[in-house]
C-alpha cells in the first residue's frame, strides 16, 4: 500500500511542477550552476522495517538535452548498503527562491547487513524541494523512491526522506 500511495504522491507533485508557470529555458540554463549535492536522510523511512541512516553524495550537471540533465550519485547507510546510480533532473523554479526538481535513474544497489531490495540493479525516482539562496546554493529536502521495477526475484522497494544542501560549483 505504502509503494502504491508514495507513486500517487510524488506524481501528483511531479504533475503541479510541471503545469506552474516556468522561466524561459534560456533563462533557466544561463542561470543554472553546476551543483554538488550533499544529503543526509533515513533509508526506508515509510516501511521502517530496516529504518538506517542514509548519506549521499550527488553531482547534478548544468547542460543537458532540452531540460534534462545528468546526474550521477553515490550514497551509503549505517547498515553497509551501497548504491551508485546516474540518471537525469529537472529544474522547475516556482518565483526565484524556490525550485522542485524531480529526477530518476538507475544504478547498482549492494545490501550489505540492510534491506534486500530483491535485485542489483535499482531505478530511483525522486522529487526535491528546495530554497535557493543569492549565491546559488540550496537547502532542500526529498522524498525518493527505490525499486527494482519487478525485474528481480522480489521487489519491496523503499522510501528515502533526504535532507541536501547543494553548492554551486561555478557558472
Amino acid at each position: 500500500m505504502s509503494v502504491w500511495l508514495t507513486r500517487i504522491v510524488l506524481s501528483g507533485l511531479a504533475f503541479v511542477g510541471l503545469s506552474l508557470p516556468q522561466p524561459s529555458s534560456a533563462q533557466i540554463l544561463q542561470d543554472a550552476p553546476r551543483l554538488l549535492s550533499l544529503g543526509v536522510g533515513a533509508f526506508d523511512v515509510i516501511q521502517g522495517d530496516d529504518m538506517a541512516a542514509d548519506f549521499r553524495v550527488e553531482y547534478r550537471h548544468n547542460k543537458g538535452l532540452w531540460f534534462f540533465r545528468p546526474w550521477v550519485s553515490g550514497e551509503v547507510t549505517s547498515d553497509g548498503a551501497l548504491y551508485g546510480a546516474a540518471g537525469f533532473h529537472s529544474d522547475f523554479h516556482l518565483g526565484s527562491r524556490i525550485v522542485v526538481t524531480p529526477s530518476f535513474g538507475v544504478g547498482a544497489y549492494y545490501e550489505g547487513a540492510g534491506l534486500d531490495l530483491g535485485s542489483v540493479i535499482e531505478f530511483r525516482s525522486q522529487l526535491e524541494v528546495a530554497y535557493r539562496f543569492d549565491d546559488q546554493s540550496r537547502l532542500g529536502v526529498a522524498i525518493s523512491h527505490l525499486s527494482n521495477a519487478g525485474i528481480g526475484d522480489r521487489n519491496p522497494g523503499t522510501e528515502i526522506a533526504t535532507l541536501y544542501y547543494s553548492l554551486p560549483l561555478g557558472k
